[in-house]
């Protein structure tokens, strides 16, 4: 089972960003991180996890890091006792606002994996994309992680806009990390970005070659994930486990049903406890296992397909888009995932 908490809390908004975030709520945070320990309490016993079952938390964003340790220290006193010895714990950070006494207090939480929206080290691209920190801070706050003995350093990178990335992946993997998430930049509605199609590169070949760059060093093991390391939280989304979602706009996951939290901050702090809950049907888990296993190195059982379904994947396997070792079907080019997802479907 895994958990992911979301803080939407950011200091600014990137141009690009659609995600659940905001810059001007920051007089919540100590109602807000009172209510996540409400929530998870319940959550906690709707989906009975045993002593020491967890396997991983992600602490997700917004931004975690506009948070200091010590308002995580309730909820991570409710959780201890259920997570697994070895459990991955992942914070996400901005460079800006993860400084050397914030990652060690994280550290202290027991936070043993940290993901820095880095984007880039290109001071003109960061500028255009919105982010607040420079390339001096992404490089100091990686290392600072590095010196601490946070072993499990991931660095975000975008690609596929009128930018060169051959500098941003080079600076990336001289420093201490081992891993790596790729994201093609896409102009999002109700984004600043939106509809300004000149700041985008759709190349296949550029994507191709960006992907290449990041294997020479780490393996690809999902369409936008790179590592020696392989987190062990995208894994376990990508094999279908169980998870919690706490907080305001996550999403929890158990069997077949999906439940969804308030999405506004104001509205989550007045009931942490309510959740809509949409049932999932057994095509609609088929779909998304397809979805995620040929994005992933997890790739799909041939069990799980229909007739239909396995005539076409035999296709494909003769055709060399698929490969089949173990009753597994695995992709060759996650690139092709979702297109090859969407005829197998169909």
């Amino acid at each position: 089972m895994l958990i992911y908490l979301h803080i939407p809390f950011c200091d600014s908004k990137c141009h690009y960003c659609a995600f659940n975030s905001y810059v001007d709520k920051f007089s919540l945070r100590e109602n807000y991180m009172k209510a996540i320990t409400v929530q998870l309490k319940k959550e906690i016993k709707k989906f009975a996890p045993k002593a020491h079952s967890i396997k991983s938390l992600f602490i997700g964003g917004g931004t975690p890091s506009t948070i200091s340790p010590y308002m995580y220290e309730e909820f991570f006193d409710i959780l201890r006792p259920y997570l697994k010895k070895d459990a991955e714990i992942t914070t996400e950070a901005n460079p800006n606002s993860a400084s050397l006494e914030w990652l060690a207090g994280m550290k202290q939480l027991g936070v043993n994996r940290v993901s820095f929206g880095v984007q880039s080290f290109d001071e003109k691209k960061l500028q255009i994309l919105g982010r607040n920190h420079s390339a001096k801070q992404a490089i100091e706050a990686i290392n600072n992680a590095h010196q601490i003995g946070i072993q499990n350093i991931s660095c975000d990178l975008i690609y596929a806009t009128s930018f060169d990335v051959e500098e941003d992946i080079k600076k990336a993997l001289n420093l201490p990390i081992n891993h790596i998430s790729s994201y093609a930049l896409t102009l999002e509605e109700n984004t600043p970005f939106y509809g300004k199609e000149t700041l985008i590169n759709n190349s296949s070949t550029l994507a191709q070659n960006f992907i290449n760059q990041i294997a020479q060093k780490f393996e690809q093991y999902e369409i936008s994930n790179f590592g020696n390391y392989q987190s062990v939280h995208n894994l376990g989304y990508w094999s279908g486990d169980d998870y919690i979602g706490i907080g305001a706009g996550a999403v929890g996951f158990l069997k077949d049903e999906r439940y969804y939290p308030h999405k506004d901050i104001e509205e989550y702090i007045k009931n942490p406890l309510h959740v809509e809950v949409e049932k999932l049907t057994k095509e609609e888990l088929n779909t998304e296992k397809i979805f995620l296993g040929l994005r992933s190195k997890i790739g799909i059982s041939i069990d799980t397909l229909t007739p239909q379904q396995k005539i076409k994947t035999d296709i494909l396997i003769k055709e060399k888009k698929l490969i089949c070792k173990h009753n597994r079907l695995y992709n060759t080019n996650f690139l092709l995932s979702d297109e090859i997802a969407l005829y197998i479907i169909s």
